[in-house]
């Protein structure tokens, strides 16, 4: 299983750059999507998932293990920092170093869940993968970072919201083995938006009301108009840049994209289901992380997802999960389906 942070019609974008300033920008972005084609086969297969049976490990102790790839693109890479170890003075290896250790206590503390995979996995990345890589992605086993082109994207590691969402594929290739493609693929990407910011959120011991619901804050370099790649509150005004274009996600099945591009519009259609939990969150109020995460938490980890899950199939479960957690008709069942019925996803 492969995912990565950037849509490949955002580097698509980069890619036909011809401006003498973005030449440097669009080799990164041909070869970051070049990357990204030679195993795009792998991503839509499904996924082998745990099933709803298996007893869950008590939550132990993070083990982290960073990797510096020196700007080459084999993995690992050299051992720079180990469980327990102090700072290394590298930037991107300790921010990848703390944002494990921060994804992993927002499952054991919030959800009781033992690493990634329920089962302790260690906890893996590499930093610094390729020359001016304009990209971070799960592999299926590890974490890895790009550094950024330096003029339209930073390291990767400076944003703990892409750190939480692409450790949340894992969580999801361990559980429901979502497909990555068409709606499944959606909710497969909407779901690592969801625990990415649920991540940032828990560090920062930040209430819905007060959070920004951005993905990928701090990624974008001063010269970008936009504030991060995604945005749950509000889908489509992440950014509006003369170079990256305007945020093409829609709010609602209103404006769903039909596409074959990017398997069917991962990326893009995400979304709407974002735009569900964000509404869910708002209403409860509180900490997301409670109410609201624990019901799509249950919802992914539960074993009643299909790998080829509709956004009508997931919201159902998600309000069956809030029915069992909170009882029908509970403030909490209401907040879900009046979430759903506001995107115009049916029930």
């Amino acid at each position: 299983m492969y995912c990565s942070i950037i849509p490949p019609y955002l580097l698509r974008r980069l890619a036909a750059q011809h401006e003498p300033r973005l030449y440097a920008v669009a080799r990164a972005a041909k070869e970051a999507l070049l990357h990204v084609r030679s195993i795009q086969a792998t991503r839509a297969l499904p996924l082998p998932h745990v099933p709803s049976g298996l007893r869950q490990l008590q939550p132990g102790p993070p083990n982290r293990t960073v990797y510096d790839a020196r700007t080459s693109e084999s993995l690992p890479g050299q051992v720079v920092r180990k469980e327990g170890e102090p700072v290394t003075g590298d930037s991107s290896a300790d921010e990848a170093y703390d944002g494990l250790g921060h994804t992993h206590r927002l499952y054991a503390e919030a959800f009781g869940r033992n690493s990634i995979d329920g089962q302790g996995l260690p906890l893996d990345a590499t930093v610094h993968f390729g020359k001016l890589y304009d990209n971070a992605f799960w592999d299926g086993h590890q974490m890895v970072f790009g550094d950024g082109d330096g003029e339209i994207f930073q390291r990767f590691t400076r944003s703990l919201s892409v750190i939480g969402h692409e450790l949340a594929h894992g969580v999801t290739q361990h559980s429901a083995g979502l497909v990555y493609r068409n709606q499944a693929g959606a909710i497969n990407e909407s779901l690592s938006d969801v625990f990415g910011a649920l991540v940032e959120q828990y560090v920062a011991r930040q209430p819905a009301s007060e959070a920004s619901w951005l993905i990928g804050e701090g990624l974008f370099t001063e010269q970008v108009q936009g504030a991060a790649l995604r945005s749950l509150k509000a889908p489509g005004t992440a950014y509006d840049d003369d170079v990256l274009g305007k945020d093409p996600q829609p709010d609602s099945m209103d404006s769903y994209v039909r596409t074959s591009a990017d398997n069917g519009g991962v990326h893009i259609n995400s979304g709407i289901p974002n735009r569900a939990f964000y509404l869910v969150a708002s209403t409860l109020g509180g900490n997301a992380w409670e109410t609201p995460g624990r019901i799509w938490y249950d919802t992914l980890t539960g074993g009643s997802l299909p790998p080829n899950a509709t956004f009508t199939k997931f919201a159902k479960a998600t309000a069956a999960s809030a029915s069992e957690l909170y009882g029908t008709g509970s403030p909490e069942h209401d907040a879900v389906r009046k979430a759903w019925e506001t995107v115009k996803v049916k029930l």
